[in-house]
């Protein structure tokens, strides 16, 4: 059979089917996405349900196959972990896993699904349990609206993913009286499937050197059309993810991505750990702080560089970075953009950045 593009009610209706044997659905997506899912071709992977594109903020697109066992095992250990089902609020991207999964939570446990904006103005009043997913994006400016805010606290969990997220903006949430459950996972993965730094029931992390590794039911059939892909990531129920962690008291703490380590003059950049280094000290990017990137060097091999919002002073970057960080690690240039560019799930979209800084633009008209 072949998978079907939906959107809004028709998605919804779609992978309800889909998760009693109908056939897979794949949602509406930017044309760079929407070649991957390659719907001129049958599905042929037993059980398949829906079709997710996925590229992370790197790489070439390319589409994972979530089989409707792992769906279903994935929104039940969710519920399970949260305190029982409710309804679902979408205020995410459908062409992204994290918005699915608000639908198909919904779907497993026969409850309603209601759709807000990204901006969250029209954030529904929460029902007697009512859950939403958004990103620090969405939580940091939700802060800052009063209504939305009020309203937010009002939700059974507010779940937030698809990046780090800062300890101060968690902290001031949690004052604000929202219940945000923190929570890591992939596209490979059903979505999250690590809530508060620990697995939901029947998850199980493995650490590689640093490198997680996440095993379960909830893990993907593979990625579409791509078995020398899915041979290289996916090892038996076990994913190979390109993130490092550590596990401290049982917890899983994200250091970042493997590739953030780099080599510059010869020195190990942990790139992940001075851009919290950096976010401390001067502010997250969000309010205006500089982001750190690894850009390629004759001399150096790779130099780290700097681009913000706001007008730093390169000198006092370096000044204040280089006692904690070494020479190899702090930037050594700074340019100021008009706008920094983010992915549709908010994280900072540092392979647009870094293009930008190649092709030499002046004003950061990037993403």
């Amino acid at each position: 059979m072949h998978a079907s593009q939906l959107a809004g009610p028709d998605l919804v209706a779609g992978i309800r089917t889909a998760l009693v044997g109908g056939p897979a659905v794949a949602p509406h997506c930017e044309p760079r996405l929407a070649a991957a899912l390659r719907l001129d071709a049958p599905v042929t992977e037993a059980d398949a349900a829906l079709i997710v594109p996925t590229s992370g903020t790197t790489g070439d697109p390319k589409a994972v196959v979530l089989s409707a066992a792992a769906i279903r095992f994935a929104a039940s250990a969710a519920h399970d972990r949260l305190g029982g089902p409710g309804d679902w609020v979408c205020a995410l991207p459908t062409e992204h896993v994290a918005g699915l999964m608000t639908i198909a939570r919904a779907v497993v446990a026969d409850t309603d699904v209601r759709f807000a904006r990204r901006d969250l103005s029209d954030l529904p009043q929460a029902g007697p349990r009512s859950y939403v997913s958004v990103v620090a994006a969405q939580l940091h400016r939700a802060l800052g609206e009063p209504a939305v805010r009020d309203t937010l606290a009002g939700y059974a969990a507010v779940l937030v993913g698809g990046s780090a997220i800062n300890a101060d903006l968690l902290a001031a949430a949690r004052r604000e009286g929202i219940t945000v459950v923190t929570t890591y996972g992939a596209s490979e993965t059903c979505g999250g499937c690590i809530y508060d730094g620990r697995p939901l029931d029947g998850v199980r992390i493995e650490l590689d050197d640093e490198r997680i590794n996440l095993g379960g039911p909830m893990v993907f059939s593979g990625y579409r059309l791509r078995p020398e892909l899915t041979a290289e990531v996916r090892h038996g129920d076990l994913v190979r993810t390109q993130d490092r962690g550590r596990l401290d008291h049982g917890l899983l703490q994200v250091l970042g991505r493997v590739d953030d380590v780099v080599i510059s003059g010869g020195e190990k950049v942990d790139l992940a750990a001075v851009q919290r280094l950096c976010d401390d000290r001067f502010g997250s990017p969000s309010d205006g702080g500089p982001v750190l990137l690894a850009v390629s060097d004759a001399r150096w091999g790779r130099r780290v560089v700097a681009v913000a919002t706001k007008p730093w002073d390169l000198a006092r970057l370096q000044g204040d970075l280089e006692p904690l960080v070494g020479r190899a690690g702090v930037p050594k240039e700074l340019r100021q953009l008009s706008r920094l560019a983010y992915t549709s799930l908010g994280k900072i979209d540092r392979a647009a950045l870094q293009r930008a800084w190649g092709q030499k633009e002046e004003h950061g008209d990037v993403g």
